[in-house]
Order: C-alpha cells, then structure tokens, then sequence
C-alpha cells in the first residue's frame, strides 16, 4: 500500500531520514515511533503530502507522489484521512458540520444527504446522535478524537493516517481508542498508519512498527520479534515507554 524508498531528509544541515526505506502492508496497522525530533512527524507528513520529499522516493497507491500533477494529487488525498494530534476540529461549527465539511468541500450531495452520512459515521465511532449538535468546547478530550475520526471516515478512504491519536487521554479513554482502531480496521478494511510513543498501542494495537533513531531505521517489525532482538537502542526505546 505504500513503500518508502531510500528517503533523505534534512534540515539546516542535519538529517533528520537518511536513506531509509520500508513498505507499509495493504490492511495492517502500522507504527511509526521515534523520540522526540526523530522525524517520525515529517515522514508522515511527506506520506499525505504536506511536506516536499528532497530525495528518495514514496509511493502510494502504486503512484510515486512525487511525480502526480495537482489534479491527481487531490484524487489521490481523498483516498486517505487523516487525524492530526489535537484533532483540529473547527471550534465554529458544530460536530455534524465539522464531520461533513470534507462532504461539503468534495461532493455535490445535498445537505440532508451529507448529514445522513455525518451521523453514519458519528455512529460509527460510538457517539450518540444527539452529540451532532454539540460544539467541540462541550467535548471531552476522547470524544473530540472520535469525531476527529470520524471527519477522517467522511469519504471512506483506504488509508487512515494518525498522529499521536491517544496523546492526552485518561488511560480508560485511550484503551477504547485503541479498540476503536482496530475494530474500525477489522470493519472497514483500512490500513492504518499510526505515530504513537504509548506502550498500549505498540503492544496491542500495532501489526508492526518501524523506530527511526539518528535518522535510521533500527528496527521495522512486531513487538516480539522486537524484544528478541536485544538491541540496546531499541530496549531504551520500549523502557522508557514502560516506565512511562
């Protein structure tokens, strides 16, 4: 579904991505982990094309996205949601409006057809109708997510790309995410690529992960054959979560 080749990245002279490469299965959850200034972010950015590849190459679809014109860029983008850390809901709209804004923005559907499919989706991530009419002010920071996700699902894409989906969230809150992910995957037949540094996520959600450290790949695979690989890199890393 989307291989990474021989990427490099760099910025004022330090690399951040120095020619790493992994591909990312067609209905897998796939995580993307690293430290802080790792360059996990970038990547994922360079994936949804907010951020310009400088060398190496990244395909999606089979298509080389560096190479799309503009009008294949944008049919390409509607394949994929994405949700971004704080969900970057629209504060003036209510939740049925901010989930079928991408409806909106994409289609010529009638505005009763685009809320019908606004509280299919709201249902879909297990709120209640009567959330529609709420402001995301009224929301707690795990409903917020869930209709973040939900805005994502808006034009059923193939992908869904998330970062740090479970960041601020009470631990009873983030296990239900982390279900909600996987049922959504399970229902839908998404691929699902995920930044996260939560253990939770990396032990019970995640098909494989790749850690990026000193613009390297040191580790692309599950979390057992993780552990197996007594590498003292990527041990620092899984501590460091358990402690945390």
């Amino acid at each position: 579904m989307i291989k990474v080749k021989n990427l490099s990245t760099s910025f004022y002279g330090k690399f951040v991505h120095k020619n790493i490469s992994l591909n990312i299965q067609e209905g897998e959850i796939f995580g993307i982990l690293g430290g802080s200034g790792s360059g996990k972010t970038t990547l994922l950015r360079q994936m949804i094309m907010l951020d310009e590849i400088q060398q190496g190459s990244i395909e999606i679809f089979g298509y080389e996205i560096k190479k799309l014109k503009s009008a294949q860029r944008e049919y390409i983008k509607k394949n994929w949601g994405v949700l971004f850390q704080f969900g970057a809901l629209f504060s003036s709209m209510n939740v049925i409006e901010n989930i079928g804004i991408m409806l909106k923005e994409n289609t010529k559907l009638p505005q009763d057809i685009i809320n019908d499919i606004a509280y299919t989706k709201l249902k879909m991530v297990g709120l209640d109708a009567d959330v529609g009419k709420l402001y995301p002010e009224e929301l707690s920071g795990g409903m917020k997510k869930r209709v973040a996700i939900a805005r994502s699902l808006a034009l059923d894409p193939k992908i869904l790309f998330l970062d740090e989906p479970t960041s601020g969230l009470d631990p009873y809150s983030a296990k239900a995410f982390d279900e909600l992910i996987l049922e959504l995957r399970d229902m839908l037949g998404l691929t699902v690529v995920i930044i996260t540094h939560e253990l939770d996520t990396i032990q019970n959600v995640l098909d494989r992960f790749t850690i990026i450290s000193e613009a390297n790949l040191v580790f692309t695979g599950t979390y057992d054959e993780a552990l197996k690989e007594n590498n003292g890199t990527i041990n620092k890393f899984l501590n460091q979560n358990k402690k945390g």
